[in-house]
This record gives structure tokens, C-alpha cells and sequence, in this order.
């Protein structure tokens, strides 16, 4: 039959009005609730809206509807979660448990109903949206690429308090449901089909008709294969165990409790955040008073303002191409085919181009996980050896070798290419913008777009201003660093830009620890111990010895370079990408021996150099304030989140001193 003829569309009803959803019945018996949060172009949970909702639900009860579907009223997804803006006092352990109440109770009530009820996701469905899913009898993921579902709350430091922690891992199982939790990582529709998150997966032309059927046919719910069964049952400990040798080995329980605090709330309590005593490290009375969760909800408002910054511009790209097939030029192509852009990707020979395209084809499989779309993206990166796309392209970046004459004469023949309209942006890292326009006819058109590698993983991109760029030209910039889905950060044009700029001198100061006989792997675990994702020694091996004494000498001409790092440049022992730096590396990861005796005043010795660089850097003017500094450092380096950013860190030392 065709599924057109068979759709019936919901026709309007005689409900009241509300601010923020619509209700509709159709022709079937069927209620079609649509949130369309007012003044707001995506869906949150507000108290307004929960409001709203429950008296909207007390209603049907009271009237027992054939069933109901929730659907979003915006492009944009579908619930993004509960309204952050009034976290403002959530650092409160009374405020914290009412907001919890509210939502656990209001869900409690929907999961209650007698009529059979639906959530119809397509677009994101993240922390209380997803939780309102869950508390639904079916759930239908449209299968777009926008559609995602997460348990986000860890990453703000707190915990999922609306029934997620309670439903998730009923539905989907302790091994996938506690896998969403302790990371927040997202999943798609389909991999949501495959581990029972939802009923269906169906295209956008049939959302409507599949939630319908699903309504009317009443079928039962899926029920958890026999492993997962006794894993959420009789053998719960063993799989709380099994998650929390995991969790050890990713995160340190003083530095981040939420996901601890998750995994028992679940083994001891079923999910039931109301049933730990305050004093209990599950409950969320004693998360909100943790300095990590005030820190985590600080370091999200500045990851907003980062992307606030490309809103509104009202320049978007279509094609971009790329100069350079290296490691950072392929992979900014691949990142921009990934965001559905048109890219043409330029170097001197096939062969240079090879090794960038059987990268993003690897990237496209992994991020994409559906044959086709892998396939269209492929399609969207097109090797240019002649340099065709640069006539036609919006962006143009240039990510060659850093040699000032090659990039100085290369722009002069983009410029001359290039179409008025589109942006001309360098990768440099230590370049100044003055000098690489010195042959333009107008330099005010070069921007820095200052990627960071791994560029898949690196948020964070520095959109640098030269002394002569036009403040538009920068704007724009910014607009496409966010259409790429990155977060750009302003800088101005001076040695290093600012995360360079910052972590040279720590890592230097870390070679230097070596040189006066402190083993590699204690200054590691310095490092790691006060929370940054990784050592400054693996971190230089990682990058390469090389290009650390490079940039060190561009960035520090004044010191010497340090003993070890040179003699080991000098013996062509690189670090990761030759085997061997100050660490042996063995398939990829580095062979470390026993590490040294760590305490505060050796943590603080190496962190030293980096806080004071940040804090000059911001006396110079290089970021606007200090917290894009801390913004920028904490996506660009790793700096340990839970602390709140370098500047926050170290304002909070001054205040333990005084």
C-alpha cells in the first residue's frame, strides 16, 4: 500500500491553548503533541515547559486518549535538554534536588499513563529530552544524519536525575546504557535501533504513518536479550564491577565523581536518585557541592560563547578548497566533506594526495557508519592537482610546509584566482599574517584559520587577525569555523597565537625537569596526576621532537634549547612517528617505566610557566579576556576541565593563599 494513502494527517482539535506546545487529534483517536518552545530556536526543558507539560498530561489522564505522540516543532531536534540558564543556583543542595523532583516526578507520571505513548525523535535528543523518551511505551528515531541520543549530564559534573539513570539501562541493557552514562557519548538512529534504544528506525517520508502503526498496533515492548536480563538483575554487581575497572582507568573519582556517583546510584540504589542520604557521594546533593560540577557547568557556558561567536554572520560556505594534502591539510578536506561541504583538495603530485584520501575514506567509515553516506562524502572530496576549485571555492586554506616564500608567492596567486567573495585563510602556525600578504595587492582579506591535530578531534580553531585584515573578512571566518561544527576562538596575529604561545614554555620547562635528572614518566604523571589528559613528555613525542624544537626556537629564541630534546633530534629519535623519543613506542602507544614520587610543589613547578604565559597573554591583548583565554586552553591543550580553565585555577590559588 502506499504509505502516502495511508497517512493520515493530524487534523486540528478544540484543546486549549499553551505558550509552548500545540495539540492536535487526528482522525484516528491519536493526539499529536508538538513542542515549539517560544523565542527559542531548540527545544528545553524550562520550568515553563514542564509546567506546561504536566498540565497537558493531566488532561489526557483525565480524558484517556487513544495515544499519544510527542514531536518536535523545530528543525533543530528534538528536546535538547533541560534549560541550563536556570543552573544558575544548581551549586545549592536544595535547589539541585527540587529541580530533580520536578522532572522525576513529572516522568514518573507519564511512564504511568494507561494509554499507550511515543516519542518521535528526529534531530538531537539529549539529557532531559531523552529522558522524557524513555519515559514513553515506543520510541522512532528518524533516520537523519542530525539524529542523536545521550545521557549528557556527566559532562556537566551531575547526573541523569529525570529516570534515565533508572530506564536507560532497562531498555537497552547495563552494558550499553552505562557505556551512554559514564561518557555521554551520543549514539545515532541506527546504532539506537541496534542496542533497543528505540523500536524503529525509518526515513523522514514515513515518520509520521510509522508512528501511527506503532500507536495502533499496541505491540509489546522489546524485552532485553537473556545476557543483559541477568546483568540488570541477579548479576548487576558483577557488571558494575566490570564498568567501574573501566571507568578507573579513564578518570580519576577525585578529579570527576559524577560518573562514579552514576554507576553506584544504579548498583545500589535502581536509579532512584532520591534514595542516597545527602552525605552519600551517589546523590546529588553531595555532586553539586563538588567543585568539579560548578567547574564542568562553567567550562559549558564558555564552550556557548565560543559558538555564539560564528552565529548571525550570515555568510555560509558551499566549497571549500584546500592547498596542502599533508597531515593537516587532508584532514581539514575531510573534516569540511564531513560537514557536507564541497571540497577540492590541491597538492604537487598523485602520490601526495593518496595517503589524505584513504584517511577521510577511514574518517567517513567511522564517523558515518552507513555505507552510502560514507560513499556521498567521498564523492563531496575531489583531488585537484591542477588547482580548478580555487575559482570556484568560498573558503580557500592554504596548508602547506611553513616556509614564509612558499606561502608568500602562493597567495599571490590565490588571490588572483580566487573570486571576490571568498575567504583566503592560512593553517600557519608561526608565521605572522603581515609578512605571508607582503605580496598581496590586499592583504586585508587574509585571515588565520590555526587548526589543531588531530584535526577530527580538535574543537578548537584559532581565527587569527593580522594588523592590516579586515574585521569583516574575520567575521566571516568565524562563521565558517562553526559551520564546520568546530569552535573558533578570535586571536591576534603574534608568535604562537595563543595555545602555542602557552604550552611552548610549559613544555620546555618540562624538558628541562628531564635535563636535571627527573625521569620522563614522573614529570608524566606530574602532569596527569594534576589532571591534564596527557603528559607533556608523551605529548611531545606524539607531536614530534622536531617540530618541538622548532616552534620552541621560533617562540623562545631568548633560551637555550634544552640537552635531552636536541640529542635526541640530532640521533633522529622523533618520538612516535620513528619508534622511539624519550619513550620507545610499541604499536602506538609508549612503553613507560616506573615513575617517580609526585607532590604539590612539583605539580606546581611544571604548571608554572604555562599559568603565567596565559596570564600575559591576555595582558597582551592576544584574546579578548580572560575567560576565551581559559576557553581556548581547555579545547586547544586539554587543560583539565574539572579545574575551570588556567586563569580560573590560578585566581582560585590566590584566594586559598589569601
Amino acid at each position: 500500500m502506499n504509505e502516502e494513502n495511508t497517512l493520515i494527517p493530524p487534523a486540528a482539535g478544540s484543546e486549549a491553548s499553551y505558550r509552548h506546545w500545540r495539540m492536535e487529534t487526528d482522525r484516528d483517536g491519536l493526539v499529536w503533541l508538538t513542542l515549539d518552545k517560544a523565542g527559542s530556536s531548540t527545544n528545553t526543558l524550562s520550568r515553563e515547559v514542564l509546567d506546561e507539560f504536566e498540565s497537558i498530561l493531566d488532561g489526557f489522564i483525565a480524558r484517556n486518549p487513544r495515544g499519544l505522540i510527542i514531536r518536535s516543532g523545530k528543525e533543530k531536534g528534538f528536546i535538547a535538554g533541560a534549560d541550563i540558564n536556570e543552573f544558575d543556583d544548581i551549586d545549592k543542595p536544595e535547589v539541585a534536588v527540587a529541580l530533580m523532583r520536578r522532572g522525576w516526578d513529572l516522568f514518573n507520571k507519564l511512564a504511568a499513563v494507561r494509554f499507550p505513548t511515543l516519542a518521535l525523535v528526529r534531530g538531537f535528543c539529549m539529557g532531559g529530552g531523552l529522558e522524557l523518551a524513555l519515559a514513553c511505551r515506543y520510541r522512532i528515531a528518524v533516520d537523519d544524519p542530525s539524529t542523536r541520543f545521550a545521557l549528557p549530564e556527566v559532562m556537566l559534573g551531575i547526573l541523569p536525575g529525570w529516570g534515565g539513570v533508572k530506564r536507560l539501562t532497562g531498555v537497552v541493557g547495563p552494558t550499553a546504557g552505562l557505556d551512554m552514562m559514564l561518557t555521554g557519548r551520543a549514539v545515532d538512529a541506527r546504532r539506537a535501533k541496534q542496542i533497543g534504544l528505540v523500536d524503529a528506525s525509518v526515513p523522514p517520508r514515513v515518520m509520521e504513518n510509522s508512528a501511527r502503526v506503532m500507536l495502533v498496533r499496541g505491540n509489546p515492548p522489546r524485552e532485553l536479550p537473556l545476557v543483559q536480563r541477568l546483568l540488570h538483575g541477579p548479576l548487576r554487581n558483577v557488571a558494575a564491577r566490570f564498568a567501574l575497572k573501566q571507568l578507573e582507568r579513564k578518570a580519576r573519582r577525585e578529579h570527576y565523581p559524577a560518573p562514579y556517583a552514576i554507576l553506584e546510584l544504579w548498583q545500589k540504589y535502581d536509579g532512584d536518585p532520591f534514595a542516597p542520604p545527602p552525605h552519600d557521594p551517589a546523590s546529588i546533593a553531595y555532586l553539586v557541592q563538588h567543585p568539579t560540577t560548578k567547574n564542568l557547568i562553567r567550562v559549558f557556558h564558555l564552550q556557548e560563547r565560543l559558538k555564539s561567536l560564528g552565529k548571525g554572520i550570515g555568510f555560509e560556505a558551499k566549497h571549500v578548497h584546500v592547498i596542502g594534502a599533508g597531515t593537516m591539510g587532508g584532514d581539514i578536506a575531510a573534516v569540511c566533506a564531513l560537514r557536507g561541504l564541497t571540497v577540492t583538495l590541491q597538492d604537487t603530485a598523485p602520490e601526495r594526495l593518496g595517503p589524505a584520501m584513504k584517511r577521510a575514506a577511514e574518517l567517513f567509515r567511522k564517523r558515518i557508519r552507513d555505507r552510502l553516506r560514507a560513499r556521498d562524502a567521498m564523492d563531496r572530496l575531489i583531488p585537484d592537482l591542477a588547482g580548478d576549485g580555487i575559482r570556484r571555492a568560498d573558503v580557500v586554506i592554504e596548508a602547506v610546509v611553513e616556509n614564509l616564500q612558499v606561502k608568500q608567492e602562493l597567495f599571490a596567486r590565490i588571490e588572483a584566482q580566487a573570486k571576490p567573495g571568498a575567504i583566503l585563510a592560512t593553517n600557519t602556525s608561526s608565521l605572522k599574517l603581515a609578512d605571508i600578504g607582503a605580496q598581496m595587492r590586499d592583504p586585508s582579506r587574509l585571515v588565520g584559520l590555526h587548526f589543531f591535530n588531530p584535526v577530527p578531534q580538535m574543537m578548537l580553531v584559532e581565527v587569527v587577525s593580522g594588523t592590516g585584515t579586515d574585521p569583516e573578512w574575520a567575521r566571516r571566518a568565524l562563521a565558517f569555523v562553526r559551520q564546520i561544527d568546530k569552535l573558533p576562538l578570535p586571536t591576534k596575529d603574534t608568535a604562537g597565537f595563543l595555545v602555542n604561545r602557552v604550552l611552548m614554555p610549559y613544555m620546555l620547562n618540562a624538558f628541562r625537569m628531564v635535563d636535571e635528572g627527573l625521569a620522563p614518566e614522573t614529570v608524566d604523571k606530574a602532569a596527569e596526576q594534576f589532571g591534564m589528559p596527557m603528559g607533556p613528555i608523551t605529548l611531545a613525542d606524539t607531536v614530534g621532537l622536531d617540530i618541538c624544537a622548532v616552534v620552541g626556537k621560533q617562540l623562545v629564541p631568548e633560551a637555550a634549547p634544552p640537552r635531552k630534546l636536541s640529542q635526541l633530534v640530532e640521533a633522529g629519535k622523533l618520538g612516535k612517528k620513528s619508534g622511539e623519543g624519550f619513550y620507545r613506542w610499541h604499536e602506538g602507544k609508549p612503553v613507560k617505566g616506573p615513575a617517580g614520587h609526585v607532590d604539590e610543589t612539583l605539580i606546581r613547578r611544571l604548571l608554572t610557566p604555562y599559568l603565567d604565559e596565559a596570564r600575559r597573554a591576555v595582558e597582551e591583548g592576544i584574546v579578548a579576556d580572560a575567560d576565551l583565554a581559559d576557553a581556548g586552553l581547555i579545547f586547544g591543550t586539554g587543560f583539565a576541565p574539572f579545574r575551570g580553565g588556567p586563569l580560573h585555577y590560578a585566581r582560585s590559588l590566590e584566594q586559598e593563599q589569601h
